[in-house]
């Protein structure tokens, strides 16, 4: 972990081993209903393989993409999903699927424009609070546009309707204003607001209200709305400590719907076990980590917010997923990041991968790093672009006394500190404010102190410049 490249490594390596492990895991779940319907076993699967490739194209990109450009294009991206929102309300455009119409079909591709849209909102939103955060930022610059901007999203998710995508869409925009560093109160007032929300959306609907009464009362209903979650805690029992062995299920024999989707975690459990079980909890575990770790490291607030952010989502998706696969919680119909079939979902996760790792690489060390030509096989295989110093803008509130802003003396030595700043981070030197190290070494000459320090003599206190002593008028000997 004291290597420059660590945390990089690690994001790549968790992100193909959950990749590898949900490709093997959808074949087992999803082979028996695909040959039942399709009369093939690799039909789900090779649209797996199919969105997975695509997500490590997009990972490579994102891995690339300038942190500049990145937060230029966050709004129009966030503006364009938007529009994919709306469009995917209206019938003949958008397909409806178990209950919700929220899928564009095209050359016979289900998109999924929800997960694009929470991407792109976690990507503008941390590009806006690093924008306006401060010394003077006010409340109001905090939560506006920011609330509204949010409210809309989720207006138009709760159409569709899909309740797991707005829980996690609320997680991303209480993460966004928790790191971003929203007072304790308001912050607690708008997680009270939104679990109200969510309580009301849970009773209105009627499918979502049979959910939470299944889980309050899991023997009302064994054979009815309770028989889903019913029949994962009986895989997850048959499977014991050591699983019968991959491909061995008997849950994916049409006795639990969905094992290939939001309950293939119960899958993992039957065929791998415990110890399966709590090896996917322990890349879970350790990515929270490694997230949290390049967040603290990072020097960018925009990176440091969209890390942690991204890093909050997809655990908080991973443990609500686990919850109700385990009866910790009702059913929600969330995905497991990665692990789980569904194209648009994968794609789009490994994308924020990507985003997460090419963070990793604007470490400070990491930046020294690769501009030492300590890029690694990987960095060199890839042909990976080495990553831009983080140049802070500071206040002017923090300049030190000086010319005016703008005068040519003070734009000279703004670009002398800012040359200074790149080369320091580059060498991984700490930053020094050259000029103010030059004017401190030129010294004072007040209160009777030369530049060297030292203390002027009586007679050259005395002096009027020209030898005469101010008190008597002549001219001294000198001495």
């Amino acid at each position: 972990m004291a290597r420059p490249l660590a945390s990089f490594h690690l994001v790549v390596t968790i992100a193909v081993l959950l990749t590898v492990l949900g490709l093997v895991m959808v074949l087992s779940s999803s082979s028996v209903e695909a040959v039942a319907s399709d009369g093939s076993a690799y039909g789900l699967f090779t649209s797996q393989v199919i969105f997975a490739v695509l997500g490590f194209v997009v990972f490579y990109v994102a891995l690339q993409v300038p942190v500049r450009m990145l937060r230029r294009l966050s709004f129009p991206a966030l503006a364009a999903t938007v529009v994919m929102l709306a469009l995917v309300l209206i019938p003949g455009i958008g397909t409806e699927s178990q209950g919700t119409r929220g899928w564009f079909v095209i050359a016979g591709i289900s998109v999924q424009p929800s997960e694009l849209a929470k991407i792109a909102f976690a990507v503008w939103g941390a590009h806006l609070l690093a924008t306006r955060r401060g010394e003077h930022s006010t409340l109001k610059d905090m939560l506006v546009p920011l609330i509204p901007a949010a409210l809309i999203v989720t207006g138009l998710i709760v159409l569709q309707p899909d309740l797991g995508t707005t829980i996690s869409l609320a997680i991303i925009v209480l993460a966004l204003l928790w790191f971003a560093g929203l007072p304790l109160r308001v912050f607690l007032g708008i997680v009270g607001t939104a679990t109200a929300f969510a309580v009301v959306l849970a009773l209105t609907a009627g499918y979502r209200s049979a959910r939470v009464r299944a889980f309050l009362n899991p023997g009302e209903d064994p054979q009815g709305i309770g028989y889903q979650a019913r029949q994962a805690k009986f895989s997850l029992a048959d499977g014991g400590i050591w699983g019968r062995g991959l491909g061995q299920s008997r849950a994916k024999w049409s006795y639990l719907p969905n094992a290939h989707n939001d309950f293939i975690f119960a899958i993992i459990g039957e065929e791998l076990g415990f110890l399966g079980g709590v090896a996917v909890i322990g890349l879970f575990g350790l990515f929270a980590y490694v997230g949290l770790r390049i967040a603290m490291r990072s020097v960018d607030p925009f990176l440091r917010l969209l890390t942690a952010t991204a890093t909050t989502w997809i655990i908080g998706q991973a443990f609500i997923n686990i919850g109700y696969v385990v009866g910790l919680l009702p059913v929600t119909g969330l995905q497991l990041p990665l692990v789980s079939a569904g194209g648009t979902s994968t794609a789009t996760t490994l994308l924020m991968f990507g985003l997460i790792a090419n963070a990793a690489r604007h470490e400070p060390e990491a930046i020294a790093a690769l501009h030492a030509g300590q890029d690694g096989r990987f960095g060199r295989l890839l042909r990976l672009r080495k990553p831009e110093a983080y140049l802070p803008i500071r206040a002017a509130a923090t300049r030190a006394p000086g010319p005016r802003r703008g005068s040519a003396p003070a734009r000279g030595r703004a670009e002398r500190d800012t040359k200074a700043r790149a080369a320091d981070q580059r060498t991984g030197r700490p930053t020094k404010n050259r000029a103010a190290k030059d004017r401190t070494a030129k010294g004072r000459t007040a209160n009777g102190r030369t530049a060297n320090g030292g203390r002027q003599s009586n007679a050259a206190r005395r002096s009027n410049g020209d030898g005469r002593d101010r008190r008597t008028g002549e001219r001294g000997n000198r001495r």
